[in-house]
């Protein structure tokens, strides 16, 4: 498979920022592995919603759909990605790192949590939830920092408005999220990783990441990310014939 991409070494396909229909995504978690898994992915998380409470109160008072893990939940949440974890690795040599995405749409910001064990309060200011996942020793990245310009509805980009006061905070920032490429991020120099915010099958082709690790496992993973220096982005095209 990994001659369909022209890649050479042991550079691995990698994907930290999937949705399933556990929050708004359009799949089941054992379809998303699939496809995933299909398409010679190497490394994905997946990182379905959790949201602030004011949000959740919101979309209760209004009975809207919640889309997002509510805490009480998390638990049974964490369960079904080590069940999944499992048969990803038996049938595809996959590995899949279990994840949220901290939503705050009150205040505005999303942060992916890759390698989650616990659940952390997505009401909580920036530097807390930062604090608490790396008590997890989970790898903490700013998504979407800027503004998306597929996406004219989008309004969290409150950490790239304080990026001086966050800049040293996160492991990574998204370089990259599905169509859209932050050149603000490269022109700052931080360490980044580029992802689908995958909700849908179209998404798979997007942006993504390339890693390149000495073993493939969890923390060769994180530590690749952390220290950014055998990291690369890749466009992920449909014309790609796979097999």
């Amino acid at each position: 498979m990994k001659d369909k991409y022209n890649l050479s070494g042991d550079w691995l396909l990698c994907d930290f920022h999937i949705h399933t229909n556990i929050s708004d995504g359009l799949l089941p978690l054992k379809d998303v592995i699939d496809l995933y898994g299909q398409h010679g992915f190497d490394v994905i998380s997946i990182t379905d919603h959790i949201l602030d409470k004011y949000t959740l109160e919101k979309r209760i008072k209004n009975k809207e759909p919640i889309n997002a893990i509510k805490e009480e939940d998390f638990n049974n949440y964490l369960k079904m990605l080590w069940n999944e974890s499992r048969r990803a690795w038996k049938k595809y040599k996959m590995l899949l790192i279990p994840g949220v995405e901290i939503t705050n749409d009150f205040n505005k910001y999303h942060i992916l949590v890759i390698d989650i064990k616990e659940y952390i309060d997505p009401t909580l200011p920036v530097e807390e939830i930062v604090k608490k996942a790396k008590e997890q020793n989970a790898v903490v990245v700013a998504a979407h920092p800027d503004k998306k310009k597929t996406d004219k509805k989008h309004d969290s980009w409150y950490l790239w408005k304080n990026q001086e006061r966050f800049r040293d905070l996160f492991d990574a920032w998204e370089v990259a999220n599905r169509d859209d490429l932050f050149n603000s991020i490269g022109v700052k120099k931080y360490n980044y990783i580029a992802n689908s915010d995958f909700h849908e099958p179209r998404h798979l082709y997007s942006w993504k990441t390339l890693i390149r690790v000495e073993e493939k496992n969890v923390e060769a993973i994180k530590e690749a990310i952390r220290k950014n220096e055998n990291v690369a982005i890749y466009l992920m095209r449909k014309t790609i014939k796979w097999k």
